[in-house]
């Protein structure tokens, strides 16, 4: 009786939805006749499938996100995992303050957060790129090898002091006599952190790089806002849930969209389970 509102929600909105998708991806929409009549949906079975993956801007898309995963995830996990160490060790001052303002970026909605980093990144605008090109560094952010750096450097400022926070609470769970004992054993502040306190944040590691990877996969916000820019080499299909949602409000193609949702959301399934996998592995091994 008590789990009944919970299943009543997470059927309403989590399973209902996700049925509608699939059973969307199955048909398409066709006009009839010499197209003056109104269009009809018509069963296609795994035709929308095979045109997502038979659409190079739709496969390109997920070359994007393994480049951006390959540079963001180690930034974010091992960033995050840094400040935490900083902030939890006896060398820390002003922590509370430290920790409102890595975690104040967070509390910034996503897409406000990208119109800023819009305004900074834009020539003649921004600060910042006059301050770079009056120092000599010359940098596009916009350009087709800006872009990517771009966006991961709006999601690291977005989302580092939130997976912060997260560490930093396992850290101060760790028992303090622990830690006392290691220092009596002359363990010093470089191999307390690395040979006592991450592996006791073990689990707090897979979480985090679980929730990254996900969000990772769900890339949006910012390459939207970002396309936006002058001159900006994000296109409108630049990531894959972006190709759903131009496939879905721009082409009106809402079987080919659901098509390309429940395929991004079935990697989203396996990579999901791979890292669970590995971070249940190397803890019981632990």
């Amino acid at each position: 009786m008590l789990l009944a509102p919970f299943f009543v929600l997470f059927t309403a909105v989590t399973v209902v939805p996700i049925g509608y998708a699939l059973w969307l991806s199955l048909f398409t929409e066709k006009q009839s006749g010499l197209g003056f009549g109104g269009a009809e949906s018509v069963f296609s079975g795994l035709d929308n499938y095979t045109a997502a993956l038979g659409d190079r801007a739709f496969r390109d898309g997920f070359w994007i996100l393994l480049g951006y995963c390959a540079v963001y995830i180690p930034l974010m996990v091992g960033g995050a995992l840094a400040l935490a160490l900083l902030l939890d060790s006896g060398l820390a001052r002003a922590r509370r303050f430290f920790q409102l303002a890595l975690f104040l970026p967070h509390a910034v909605p996503g897409i406000i957060a990208a119109l800023i980093w819009v305004y900074l990144y834009t020539p003649g605008l921004s600060p910042v790129v006059r301050a770079m090109d009056s120092g000599g560094i010359g940098f596009s952010f916009f350009s087709s090898g800006g872009s990517l750096p771009s966006v991961v450097n709006i999601a690291l400022w977005e989302w580092l002091g939130y997976n912060m926070v997260i560490f930093y609470a396992a850290l101060q769970a760790i028992d303090r006599s622990v830690l006392e004992a290691a220092t009596v054993d002359g363990a010093g502040a470089w191999r307390t952190a690395f040979s006592i306190k991450i592996p006791l944040v073990r689990a707090s590691l897979g979480m985090v790089a679980l929730f990254t990877v996900i969000g990772s996969l769900q890339l949006f916000t910012e390459p939207l806002i970002l396309n936006q820019g002058s001159g900006s080499a994000v296109t409108s299909t630049w990531t894959p849930t972006m190709y759903a949602y131009t496939a879905a409000f721009a082409r009106n193609d809402y079987g080919l969209a659901a098509a390309a949702a429940v395929l991004l959301a079935l990697t989203a399934a396996l990579l999901s389970f791979a890292v669970t996998r590995l971070t249940t592995r190397k803890g019981a091994r632990a």
